[in-house]
C-alpha cells in the first residue's frame, strides 16, 4: 500500500465510531505510524534494506511490547489507554494492508521472511509505477473514495 494508509485510518475511526477528535487522530496516526521508518530508510540507512524489515513493521514487536504499555496505562490513565488502543489498532490496520502486496515479517523474531498475499512484479522502471499499474492499486483507490465520501457526508451533515 502506497497512498491509502491515512484514509484507511479515517475509515477505521468511522468504523470504530470514535467519539472524539483525539481518538480519530490516534486512529489516523496509527495507520501511518509504521511508515515513519521511511525517514530512517532514506536519510540514515541509505536504503540498505526493505523498510518493512524495521521494527515498526514487525507484528511481533507490537505483540511483545504493547501488553506492557497496556498494563501501565490501565493502572495509570484509562483515557490514554483508549487512545493507545485506537493507535495500536491503526498500526495493525497498516500492517494488514501492507501484507496485501508489500510484505510483512509475520514470523519475526523467528524469521525475517516477508509475507505478502500478492507479489507485484517489477513491470516498470520505478517500483511505484509497478504498484500503480497493478490491480491491487484499485484497493487504494476504493479506500480513498470511501474515506472521501464519508468525510464529505459528515461535513455536510454537520452543516445542517
Amino acid at each position: 500500500m502506497i497512498t491509502a494508509h491515512l484514509p484507511s485510518g479515517y475509515l477505521l475511526g468511522k468504523v470504530m465510531r470514535v467519539d472524539t477528535r483525539v481518538l480519530m487522530f490516534a486512529a489516523m496516526v496509527g495507520a501511518i505510524f509504521p511508515d515513519l521508518d521511511l525517514l530512517w530508510f532514506y536519510y540514515f540507512d541509505e536504503k540498505a534494506f526493505h523498510h518493512h524489515r524495521y521494527w515498526v513493521h514487525a507484528p511481533g514487536f507490537w505483540l511483545l511490547f504493547s501488553p506492557i504499555i497496556i498494563c501501565v496505562l490501565a493502572i495509570w490513565n484509562r483515557y490514554i489507554l483508549k487512545v493507545f488502543l485506537t493507535f495500536l489498532i491503526g498500526i495493525y490496520l497498516h500492517i494488514f494492508l501492507d501484507t496485501i502486496a508489500g510484505g510483512i515479517m509475520w514470523l519475526w523474531p523467528f524469521s525475517d521472511r516477508l509475507y505478502e498475499l500478492v507479489r507485484v512484479q517489477p513491470t516498470h522502471n520505478h517500483f511505484v509505477l509497478s504498484f500503480i499499474a497493478h490491480w491491487t492499486f484499485w484497493l487504494e483507490i476504493i479506500i480513498w473514495i470511501l474515506a472521501t465520501f464519508l468525510l464529505f457526508r459528515s461535513k455536510r451533515s454537520s452543516l445542517k
